[in-house]
């Protein structure tokens, strides 16, 4: 049986640990050599290369420091030098610093965006410029439906992720589709076991988390689908329809 990705190639940003990983597996599953990106997780992405090398697959591992903008725009270049094209770009990695409204200063706001907004559209953009077609796929959070009242530097860059996902869209049509998912509870932050984040379950609709799994096959239909493009797909239980405050927790925090 032929694989959906065989013959592609594709980027994964914070592919070292986390849903990156899991995404990094996934595509690679579906036969698409990967490139695994990381910031200080060299030891990690290296051993997603070796994951993805007995499934099969070829794999580099690429370090970059999504927080210098010189680095984020070189990053798609050095990946297709790598590994001579990129068809796929998964932008994974994220920071998720604490800060309240009352103590947001221009410097968080600012760190937050160059990693969770500026990189993805500017990696996007790159991709777009060089590539003859190919599908990008952003990691927003379900609190973008609503308000994070921790971590508002964090929920202002996704907002206007969601926003360069479908600006993106309009302009990098027809050749290349962008698209987004917005994980819920699916892995515990850092810091936290699972029995916390199963603490959370009546906090959706769906009363109960998800897992990795789901996020990888959200990400694999974005990435196969001929016909889908400015979408944000919640893989959240419902959680998004609630709206309002995001009890802690409700999102993913992924790390490079």
């Amino acid at each position: 049986m032929s694989k959906r990705l065989e013959g592609k190639t594709a980027l994964v940003t914070g592919a070292g640990k986390r849903l990156g990983r899991a995404v990094a597996l996934g595509l690679a599953g579906e036969g698409a050599k990967v490139v695994v990106h990381y910031n200080r997780s060299r030891a990690e992405a290296e051993a997603v290369v070796g994951e993805l090398q007995r499934l099969g697959s070829n794999g580099w591992a690429l370090g970059a420091d999504l927080a210098s903008p010189r680095e984020a725009e070189g990053l798609v270049e050095r990946a297709a030098d790598l590994a001579g094209r990129l068809d796929v770009l998964v932008c994974s990695a994220s920071i998720f610093p604490p800060c309240k409204i009352e103590d947001l200063s221009i410097e968080d706001l600012h760190g937050a965006i160059d990693v969770n907004a500026w990189a993805p559209f500017v990696l996007g953009r790159e991709l777009a410029r060089r590539a003859g077609g190919g599908s990008i796929v952003n990691f927003l959070d379900t609190t973008v439906a609503g308000y994070d009242w921790r971590h508002v530097g964090y929920h202002a860059s996704k907002v206007l992720l969601e926003l360069m996902t479908r600006v993106m869209a309009l302009r990098f049509a027809p050749a290349v589709a962008v698209n987004a998912v917005a994980p819920g509870l699916i892995l515990p932050p850092e810091g936290k076991d699972q029995a916390w984040l199963e603490g959370l379950k009546d906090t959706v609709p769906m009363k109960r988390v998800g897992g990795p799994r789901a996020i990888v096959e959200a990400v694999l239909f974005l990435v196969t689908s001929e016909f889908t493009t400015g979408q944000v797909i919640f893989v959240d239980g419902g959680r998004h329809l609630l709206g309002g405050d995001a009890p802690p927790g409700a999102g993913v925090r992924e790390r490079p």
